[in-house]
């Protein structure tokens, strides 16, 4: 562990960056090991996305993510969201010129390092975002085709699915859909392992961009598997899966970590396998208050908190 202490109050000096290295201790289980290092000048990771009243995903969850990787995060609110965990109560979308206010606001300010898209709620906001991104190509950008919540409600209508496809797939760096957006942007059922791993190749072709494609519950049995065309090459990832509460934010804290990680230069592989790192562990420690899933949520802060010391 490495840092700069100064004053007589010795605080840190920047943010702490997390690269997940996991290893295993005389009983075989998991256990994370993270090498920090300081940040003077983090860099910037914005979020275009939905803001989460439970703070378990959306702007939120985004936020925390790139904070607990090191990375400053700035935001852009797409649409406001009364909802807890399996409940959507009420959703206000951002007007589209106050959308287009704040992406040039944090442009004029920030250098942006990487972006990363979630709920864009209407078609007007999804042509915001695409213009914002085709003045902007130098940013990377993560878009994760939020269509619907966890609870079913949906997130985005069919006009604005249609633009997501046609105007901002093509400036993605990566697209990570699960499984059931998948099938949407395709327009054709995945329903077996073939379609699972050739899915990912055919969005590439079909939008112009990297794909991770997220397996999700996809597969009954004790793996969790992921499936990534990347450089003309399809890779596949899994790792055991966790017997923990079906917990929402998931896909907005992966597609949030990719980003972070992109932002301080790291190549899209390993950007994806210290995304996946980040998120297994924010689920095994995972936090509950009650005893249904509704009381879950992640914890975006597994390795703690660092505070000044005295």
């Amino acid at each position: 562990m490495t840092c700069k202490l100064v004053g007589k109050n010795r605080f840190w000096i920047g943010l702490i960056r997390f690269h997940t290295d996991y290893l295993h201790n005389m009983q075989g289980s998991a256990k994370i090991s993270r090498p920090y290092a300081i940040v003077l000048n983090p860099p910037i990771t914005l979020t275009i996305a939905g803001s989460d009243s439970s703070a378990g995903a959306g702007i939120q969850a985004d936020l925390k993510t790139f904070s607990a990787l090191g990375a400053y995060g700035v935001n852009a609110v797409t649409a406001v969201v009364a909802e807890v965990p399996g409940e959507v109560s009420q959703i206000q979308a951002v007007d589209p010129g106050l959308l287009d206010q704040q992406l040039n606001t944090l442009e004029s300010k920030y250098p942006l390092g990487a972006a990363k898209t979630g709920m864009l709620a209407t078609a007007e906001n999804v042509e915001v975002v695409a213009d914002f991104f085709r003045r902007n190509p130098e940013i990377h950008l993560v878009v994760d085709p939020v269509f619907h919540a966890t609870a079913g409600a949906a997130l985005l209508d069919n006009a604005g699915i249609e633009l997501v496809k046609e105007k901002l797939l093509p400036s993605a760096t990566l697209i990570t859909p699960n499984i059931a957006e998948a099938e949407s942007l395709l327009a054709h059922k995945i329903d077996s392992r073939d379609s699972f791993e050739s899915a990912p190749r055919e969005l590439a072709e079909k939008y112009g961009c990297e794909v991770l494609v997220k397996g999700g519950r996809f597969f009954d049995d004790d793996t969790i598997r992921d499936a990534a065309w990347l450089d003309g090459q399809l890779i596949l990832f899994s790792r055991k899966r966790l017997e923990v509460p079906d917990i929402h934010g998931t896909g907005c804290t992966l597609s949030a970590a990719i980003a972070a990680s992109l932002a301080f230069g790291e190549p899209l592989e390993n950007a994806i396998r210290i995304g996946r790192d980040y998120l297994y562990e924010a689920i095994r420690q995972y936090f509950q208050w009650g005893k249904s899933d509704r009381d879950a949520a992640l914890n975006h802060f597994p390795n703690g908190i660092r505070v000044p010391e005295s």
